[in-house]
């Protein structure tokens, strides 16, 4: 599907936010399954201190790796499980973080974000009353002039799920806005299916010509904002342009029985995965912690 074929409804941000002030999961849930996108105001206010300082301390532990890193498909990765890209020209060392290795199994901080009660009666009316994790959590992180842009994409390109797929929290760490890489989402585009994708300098993306920046819409927000995303909308980020790192981190929410059928990170590799999907199945039950609800004793699922 391309530029020329897909009209997507306008939608400003007044039409996809809310405050996480009196907050109304129900109304929130409706504003998500329509848009494929909401953004909550302050909802994670009271984490971002703490998870930063842990974001921080592991950004320096990654670059004291940095030696020790191993070349792998997706860029460098250090033994904390930093992932590297190239460095832009210019840049003053040749690699530069991308994805941070501080997730729960790190950052105690972390962990407590991904059991916010609010997000969870969210999650709750979406997915139903049975939710795990997906993933160990996910902090991308953008260092200070020059920090790496993530094109637009699909999550679903990189995580195929058999059932709806992971609702993802995005929580802006600092506040952001144009010049340090604030988060671009095309709302609605979720019920397009899945987009086909091509390499990128950030791995699978969209193509530029079909999908460029001027179609997002650009969520500038504070500390402590979260912004809320189906697994098949479209985002992505621009540089960092500031003089200050940009971090996010991001809690991943699925029903208990959902699982991947498709794993990719290249066009080459999805292709490969895509032609063995039905050998998937012993990926299926890749268990996640749960936060809410209770999962059923299953002879597949164990």
């Amino acid at each position: 599907m391309t530029a020329g074929v897909c009209e997507l409804p306008k939608v400003e941000i007044g039409m996809i936010e809310l405050p996480a002030d009196n907050f109304d999961a129900s109304r929130a849930a409706r504003i998500y399954l329509e848009y494929g996108c909401l953004v909550v105001r302050g909802l994670h206010r009271q984490y971002v201190e703490s998870v930063n300082r842990d974001i921080e301390a592991a950004a320096q532990q990654a670059l004291g790796l940095l030696d020790r890193a191993k070349k792998v498909a997706e860029g460098w990765v250090t033994p904390d499980h930093t992932l590297f890209l190239p460095a832009p020209k210019g840049f003053k060392r040749d690699k530069q973080i991308m994805v941070l290795g501080c997730g729960y199994t790190v950052s105690a901080a972390f962990f407590q974000a991904a059991q916010d009660v609010k997000t969870l009666d969210l999650v709750e009316q979406i997915v139903g009353s049975n939710v795990e994790l997906f993933m160990n959590g996910q902090c991308l992180y953008k260092e200070p002039v020059g920090g790496h842009p993530k094109h637009l994409h699909q999550d679903a390109s990189y995580f195929e799920h058999r059932f709806e797929g992971p609702i993802a929290g995005l929580t802006y760490v600092v506040n952001t806005d144009l010049n340090n890489g604030a988060l671009h989402v095309i709302p609605s585009s979720h019920k397009l299916g899945l987009l086909k994708h091509v390499d990128t300098f950030s791995h699978l993306g969209l193509d530029e010509r079909e999908w460029p920046w001027e179609r997002a819409l650009p969520i500038i927000g504070k500390a402590g904002d979260v912004i809320f995303f189906h697994v098949k909308t479209v985002h992505g980020s621009k540089e960092n342009f500031s003089t200050k790192p940009r971090p996010v981190y991001i809690n991943r929410y699925r029903r208990p029985d959902d699982y991947i059928v498709v794993s990719a990170t290249t066009t080459d590799n999805r292709a490969a995965a895509e032609k063995h999907e039905t050998e998937k199945k012993k990926q299926k039950y890749e268990h996640g912690l749960m936060v809410r609800g209770f999962r059923a004793f299953s002879e597949e699922a164990n």
